[in-house]
This record gives C-alpha cells, sequence and structure tokens, in this order.
C-alpha cells in the first residue's frame, strides 16, 4: 500500500481518482491548490504524488514539480492533465520543462491509473 498525494483543484475529478486508488489498495490524501499541495508534502511524505497542471494558475503543476525537485522531492510524480487538450499541445516528461516521471491526458481509465500507479512504484 503507498501514500498517494494528489493535487488537484477539481474535487469531483480527486474524489473519482480517489475511489479508484483506495480501491487498489493505497492510502489517499488529497490538496487543492499548489499551496496546500507543497504543504502536503511536507506533512504527509508521499510515495507518489499526482499532480495537474491547470489550477489557480495555467501552469501551476508545471511551476509546483519544478519546486518539488528544487526542494530535492525524488519520489514519482505523475502529472495527469488535461491541458494537452485544451492547449493542442503535446506534453510528456521532460527534466527541464516538466520534471515528473509520467504524464497521461485525462480523463484516465481506471485500470490504466492503476496500472501507470504499479508501475511508478516499481511494483
Amino acid at each position: 500500500m503507498a501514500n498517494i498525494l494528489i493535487v488537484d483543484d477539481d474535487q469531483d475529478f480527486v474524489e473519482a481518482v480517489k475511489s479508484v486508488l483506495v480501491s487498489g489498495g493505497h492510502r489517499v490524501v488529497a490538496a487543492y491548490s499548489r499551496e496546500t499541495g507543497m504543504d502536503a508534502v511536507k506533512k504527509e511524505n508521499p510515495d507518489l504524488m499526482i499532480l495537474d497542471v491547470m489550477m489557480e494558475q495555467p501552469d501551476d503543476g508545471f511551476a509546483m514539480a519544478h519546486d518539488l525537485r528544487k526542494a530535492e522531492f525524488k519520489k514519482p510524480i505523475l502529472m495527469l492533465s488535461s491541458v494537452g487538450t485544451i492547449s493542442g499541445m503535446t506534453f510528456d516528461k521532460d527534466s527541464d520543462m516538466n520534471p515528473v516521471d509520467a504524464f497521461e491526458e485525462k480523463p484516465i481509465k481506471p485500470e490504466r491509473l492503476l496500472a501507470k500507479v504499479k508501475e511508478l512504484l516499481g511494483a
């Protein structure tokens, strides 16, 4: 069982993802903004983070990923966002622009989410 932190401003989406992850045996904590997410990282010490891109600011997720890596957060980050669909741009992990371990587009099927979480946790 992993301790997973979801940072996304869409509470309905968070609840849906949380339900899938809990059914997969994980403990899940949620934060709904970049600021509360950074506080939750310190408090919860998650094994994995699921991070949205567009929250209060259109690039909050990218900025948070950079902040985390600068603070030596080495655990996996899964960026889960619809920003590619909205912007028409293609995003993926990138050590300079997007320092995450994986990028998936919303919506994501529950089995795909669980498989990606398992892969990132190295199980």
